[in-house]
């Protein structure tokens, strides 16, 4: 499926339907660098990578967040679940970015198995396995294209919840809405 990456530069390019809620609010702070409100309570979920070339400009205690690699909540759904049931959050900002790591996470077999070894309680044949038991879970084709499937998974789990796919370059550091074209 093709998608288009909304580019947010000013106030005016944030959609309609973002206008008025805690996502419009992440693209504004994020973006816009807009100045920080205070926040008592959470406002929004933001789950992304676990990448540590990515860093989110927001204010405290206006987001949970959840990172994982690749924004994949397989095995991660209970921490979800709790904020939308503890913290009353009905919207969830899905952020893939390029160059993830999670990303043909097949073809890093070998230096996967060769890293654990390096740990003295770990030897070839229980790092393959333990790779080959999750890596299936984890890894993914496309950042987009999973994120955007994930957005529509987890819509139909969690009606009533707001799921936004986007998008972070790391390049620019910027934030973009992805949207089916």
């Amino acid at each position: 499926m093709a998608y288009t990456l909304i580019e947010i530069k000013t106030a005016s390019d944030i959609p309609e339907k973002y206008q008025g809620t805690p996502v419009g609010d992440l693209l504004r702070y994020h973006n816009l660098k807009r100045p920080f409100r205070t926040y008592e309570k959470a406002k929004m979920l933001i789950v992304m990578c676990m990448d540590n070339r990515k860093q989110l400009s927001i204010p405290n205690n206006f987001a949970y967040i959840i990172r994982t690699g690749g924004a994949n909540l397989a095995r991660n759904e209970f921490k979800l679940s709790y904020a939308v049931a503890i913290g009353a959050i009905r919207h969830v900002a899905l952020i893939a970015h390029d160059r993830c790591g999670m990303v043909g996470l097949t073809s890093k077999k070998d230096a996967f198995i060769e890293g654990m070894c390096r740990l003295p309680n770990w030897d070839k044949k229980r790092a393959e396995e333990y790779f080959l038991q999750y890596a299936p879970v984890f890894e993914i084709d496309n950042e987009t294209d999973f994120v955007v499937k994930e957005s529509k998974r987890l819509s139909e789990t969690y009606m009533g919840v707001t799921f936004v796919p986007l998008y972070y370059t790391i390049d620019d550091g910027m934030l973009k809405i992805i949207e089916a074209g």
